[in-house]
Formats: C-alpha cells, sequence, structure tokens
C-alpha cells in the first residue's frame, strides 16, 4: 500500500467516523426530546428537569419563562399542569429536525397537548419548538427551548422558518 493509499484510507475512515458520531449524537437528542412527553405527563418533575442543563431555560410562548432546573420542576408541580394530568393529558411530540455543529444542537419539532375531553381527546394545544441542545460530561441537555402556539401568529412561523436550510 502506498503512502497516497494509506492517506486515502485514512481520510475514509476519519469521515465514517464523523458520520457515525454525528448519527449517535442525532439519536440521543432525538431522544432528550422525546422523553419529555413521558417525564412530564407522569409527574417526574426531577427527571423532567434534569433534562436540562442546571441554567437552562424554557419559554412557554405566551404563558411561562422558566429558568433553571428548580422552575422547570416547580413548573411540573404547578397546579395547572398537575390539572392536566390528573384530568387526562398528554403531551406528544413529533419527531425533531436535528442540527448539530461540534457541541451544540438544534432541534425543531411540533408539540401537542392533548386532553381528556368527555369520552374522547381533544387537542389543547399545538406549538412550533425549537430545542437547543449542548454536550455535556453527562450528555446532550437542553439550554434552551422556545416554543410558540400554532395559532396563525408569525412568531411560530419565524420560530420553523429558521430551520429552514
Amino acid at each position: 500500500m502506498t503512502d497516497t493509499d494509506r492517506d486515502a484510507l485514512l481520510d475514509e475512515l476519519l469521515g465514517e467516523l464523523a458520520r457515525l458520531r454525528r448519527a449517535a449524537d442525532v439519536s440521543e437528542i432525538s431522544q432528550v426530546v422525546a422523553r419529555y412527553g413521558p417525564l412530564v405527563d407522569s409527574g417526574s418533575a426531577d427527571a423532567t428537569a434534569a433534562l436540562w442543563a442546571q441554567d437552562g431555560s424554557y419559554s412557554v410562548g405566551g404563558l411561562l419563562e422558566l429558568n433553571g432546573r428548580a422552575a422547570i420542576a416547580e413548573m411540573v408541580h404547578s397546579p395547572m399542569h398537575q390539572g392536566f394530568i390528573t384530568n387526562g393529558a398528554g403531551h406528544v411530540l413529533t419527531a425533531p429536525t436535528v442540527t448539530v455543529d461540534g457541541d451544540t444542537a438544534v432541534a425543531y419539532n411540533h408539540s401537542l397537548l392533548i386532553t381528556a375531553d368527555g369520552d374522547g381527546f381533544a387537542i389543547h394545544r399545538l406549538t412550533a419548538n425549537k430545542w437547543v441542545l449542548s454536550r455535556t460530561t453527562d450528555g446532550w441537555q437542553i439550554s434552551e427551548r422556545i416554543n410558540h402556539v400554532l395559532d396563525g401568529n408569525a412568531a411560530a412561523r419565524e420560530l420553523f422558518a429558521a430551520a429552514a436550510p
């Protein structure tokens, strides 16, 4: 094998390694996003909050501005949230689109809050979400989550437009 062939093989292997790492990152980030619904619906405040970095934030468009894990756990314990889950509700999140750039990532998805309504269910809230995540020694954690209700307001459309290439 010549030096040129060896260099080409090394470049190919390094490229493949980078591709595998990106795939693993996207999978882990998708799991962080997916865990939110079951954790918040079970009332697991500490586990929900642990998805966020210590100083992470959650902007619930038009309702709440939460900063830090304690505030996120408090939201799960709040009478409003407890009312949702004790009366029948589910936070359903779609698969996110994920862009990884080194140790930071951005994901976009839809989320629905579905509530029990008589003999059936109703969509209580449909939102556009942006998740900013950071790689930490404990894995990927949420640095910031922003959502806006998809009720025709420009903020939700602008949030999703940022995801366009």
